[in-house]
């Protein structure tokens, strides 16, 4: 996925409201930035931090800029988490997980279950359909370790349990954590955060939903599905 250039980068000044940050622009300019992230960006938010923003001139902007990169233990870490599904899109029409690649059918944001819309469905005649859950991951404490999530998610655990249902409707659930950060090599659930969350996660598993991770290549210039990473699992 390109960016619509050029980027703008500055110094992040603070995070606030969850959805605004205040950014001193290289050139000067002290602005005030949409940030489309609903989760904690925990570790990720620190004053003095270097960032990269969008520009739109859509009219009914309240806010041009927005924010999408921040520099962070000395990677680059993608922060919108409206872009997973179309890196995941990208990811799996590229065929970089074989298991989803050849499908003839792919759209996003199809109803299903308890009132919720799965990101990617993938149908094909010649094959059970595909339901896959995307989730972003951006989380990093241990170097090289990708972690999820980075918070309490009961929304998450929620999409867990009917991508089950899914499965025992005789469909395939999938879940895909995509990374965006350059300095992982691998993927584990955070226990210790939502230990919830984990334990819906187990239950899928062993209800047959599969689980995947891709790892991204972050620059100013766009952020690319770049390969699958193993997940550490418990069961």
């Amino acid at each position: 996925m390109q960016f619509i250039l050029p980027m703008l980068s500055g110094r992040l000044e603070r995070r606030y409201k969850r959805f605004l940050a205040d950014v001193t622009l290289d050139d000067g300019r002290f602005i005030t930035a949409s940030v489309p992230n609903t989760g904690s960006m925990l570790g990720l938010s620190a004053p003095g931090s270097r960032v990269w923003l969008s520009v739109s001139d859509g009219q009914k902007r309240k806010y041009a800029h927005t924010l999408q990169i921040v520099e962070a233990d000395g990677t680059l870490v993608g922060v919108n988490t409206g872009l997973p599904n179309r890196i995941a899109e990208e990811a799996i029409l590229a065929g970089m997980l074989p298991s989803l690649a050849g499908y003839s059918g792919l759209k996003r944001e199809q109803k299903y279950g308890r009132n919720s819309r799965i990101d990617i469905l993938l149908s094909d005649p010649a094959r059970p359909t595909a339901y896959v859950e995307v989730k972003n991951v951006h989380f990093m404490r241990q170097p090289g370790l990708a972690e999820f999530p980075d918070t309490v998610t009961a929304r998450g655990a929620k999409h867990l349990d009917e991508l089950g249902d899914m499965v025992e409707a005789g469909h395939r659930g999938v879940m895909l954590f995509v990374i965006q950060r350059n300095d992982c090599g691998s993927f584990r659930l955070c226990q210790d955060l939502d230990p919830t969350y984990v334990s819906a996660f187990d239950r899928a598993r062993l209800r047959g939903v599969e689980a995947y991770a891709i790892r991204c290549h972050i620059t100013p210039q766009g952020i690319v599905a770049e390969s699958a990473v193993p997940i550490d699992e418990r069961i």
